[in-house]
């Protein structure tokens, strides 16, 4: 029986070893499967790129003066206006109004000075909010008179016919509780708002005969009147 034997041209180096660039390109494609096949894998890459990212980013916030110092002229809540804040995030208006004026024309116009971190380092917790179905109220301070603010949290279509707002007739109703404001303040000290023991002392006082229409209206009189904001 006739054999054949085929010969096979050799191939030549470079033929058979691949350049720099395609054995990278090998490598990294051989890496991205791998992490694409392994979910674990990949979550835990995920969880680490984004806790480094978010490190980098926010670590160096807590150091920078213009974010943990107030700006000229603020002070913290007294006793009623912090009362009256309490009631404004219990009743959710961070759901419809924000209090954060962005640095655009369009903004500064309608509400006034784009708001700065420096006018919110005694808010715990932020009502920045994320949704305006209402206008911005950062710098709603002094904008209305206090009886203005009454008729309008009694019934909002007694001023404004196509608001959509709803009314809280209660809170004229709702009288306030002089002896938890203490606390309160007593507690805020302790994380660094620099309240006097004078100041917390005369706090159930300044609650007194008052409501949580009051207390509301005292704190929407002093948002945004402080530093960039109306004075």
């Amino acid at each position: 029986m006739d054999m054949q034997v085929v010969v096979r041209p050799r191939q030549s180096l470079q033929q058979r070893i691949p350049d720099q660039a395609s054995d990278r390109d090998y490598k990294m494609k051989l890496t991205h499967e791998l992490i694409e096949k392994n979910i674990g894998l990949m979550a835990i890459l995920i969880v680490l790129v984004v806790s480094v990212g978010g490190l980098v980013e926010i670590v160096p916030l807590f150091y920078q003066k213009s974010t943990t110092e107030p700006v000229a002229g603020l002070e913290p809540y007294d006793a009623l206006q912090l009362t009256g804040r309490d009631v404004y995030v219990r009743e959710g208006c961070y759901n419809c109004h924000s209090q954060m004026i962005r640095p655009f024309r369009a903004e500064t116009e309608r509400y006034g000075p784009y708001s700065v971190a420096g006018e919110f380092v005694y808010d715990r917790p932020f009502q920045w909010g994320s949704k305006r179905t209402g206008p911005d109220l950062h710098r709603v301070g002094g904008r209305y008179t206090d009886e203005w603010h009454r008729v309008h949290m009694n019934n909002p279509r007694d001023l404004v016919p196509e608001s959509v707002m709803p009314a809280y007739p209660w809170l004229a109703k709702s009288p306030l509780d002089p002896e938890g404001v203490t606390k309160k303040m007593n507690v805020l000290r302790m994380l660094g708002h620099p309240y006097t023991d004078e100041q917390i002392a005369a706090g159930p006082s300044m609650l007194e005969g008052k409501n949580e229409l009051d207390a509301l209206i005292a704190y929407l009189q002093v948002m945004g009147t402080a530093g960039n904001g109306v004075q």
